[in-house]
């Protein structure tokens, strides 16, 4: 049951960066929420690296699918603004409206983070952060489940045809979204003083364990989702068989995502994470270790976007 090929790695990248950006936009907006404020500010640093974030996956992934159109092949580069002339309940007209709200507010939510940004007294900015972080929540999630959503509206390609691939690409989008602020804070914080010592590691902490706890419910989602397919009988069942053992992905799957992307962050993680959580003691992290897990997170992120959009082709399609 093999199938041609039909979206490559622009459509893989695009999935990867619009999943990325909505779950940097995400954390930013919970951090801010969770502890943010002026008054305590032990997250706004963390925060603004998420506001700063957001955008720029998005923008570029959408960027990479309007090239997979065609647009500029046929000799009308503005070809994609055809998809503003449809207003209707197709995942592809509400993906172009979400992602288009989703890019203007992003940039309106970094803006509030810019540092006595010109027009706005400090007591605005505040409260503007404030507000927009409550929109920014939902919208992220929006946008990191539309994800899924809009592989798995295509009932003829059974390896997307599962109610649990939405839950998977919202998980993995929030993680991976973590795993770039981690990144981002690594390799711009700069030296840590004393003054920022506190601030630098309670966020690392808390960007930390969520990380592992995310990591988590992304396994229980892959085993739900394999275990789904697994209960249900014919074209289902068989198109998963490609990523288990002796599948044409398997090593994709198994290693890039799973121990890769995974396992191994997850097992890292703990070992900085439970002497905090049990004893008390201080959390620190090498800066090696601050870069090289962050990384691992973002290749398993990728790799999920990949296995998933070419096992649905090499599957599919089947008559409905």
């Amino acid at each position: 049951m093999i199938g041609e090929l039909h979206w490559g790695l622009p459509v893989v990248g695009y999935l990867f960066l619009a999943g990325v950006g909505a779950g940097a936009l995400t954390t930013s907006a919970s951090l801010y929420l969770r502890g943010g404020s002026e008054v305590r500010g032990l997250h706004v640093d963390a925060a603004r690296y998420g506001a700063f974030l957001a955008p720029l996956p998005v923008i570029v992934g959408c960027g990479r699918l309007i090239f997979e159109l065609g647009s500029f092949h046929a000799g009308n580069p503005f070809r994609f603004l055809n998809l503003y002339k449809v207003i209707n309940l197709s995942p592809m007209s509400i993906g172009t409206w979400l992602l288009t709200a989703f890019i203007g507010f992003s940039i309106v939510y970094a803006y509030m983070f810019v540092r006595s940004a010109p027009g706005l007294t400090n007591e605005r900015r505040y409260a503007y952060r404030t507000v927009l972080s409550w929109v920014a929540v939902p919208l992220g999630i929006s946008v990191a489940v539309y994800t899924g959503i809009l592989l798995g509206a295509m009932p003829a390609r059974p390896f997307w045809n599962s109610p649990i691939l939405a839950l998977l690409f919202l998980v993995s989008s929030v993680s991976t979204g973590v795993a770039l602020i981690l990144l981002a804070r690594a390799l711009l914080a700069g030296k840590i003083d004393a003054k920022t010592d506190r601030q630098y590691h309670e966020s690392g902490y808390l960007l930390t364990t969520s990380d592992v706890l995310l990591i988590g419910f992304e396994l229980m989602a892959i085993f739900l989702f394999i275990m789904y397919a697994h209960l249900t009988i014919g074209s289902v069942k068989e198109a998963m068989s490609v990523i288990l053992f002796g599948g044409v992905l398997a090593a994709q799957f198994w290693i890039g995502v799973v121990v890769i992307g995974l396992l191994l962050p997850a097992l890292v993680e703990l070992y900085y994470v439970i002497p905090r959580l049990l004893y008390q003691r201080p959390f620190t992290t090498p800066r090696s270790v601050e870069i090289a897990v962050p990384i691992a997170v973002l290749v398993g992120g990728f790799m999920l976007r990949y296995v998933v959009v070419i096992a649905g082709q090499i599957t599919g399609p089947i008559g409905i």
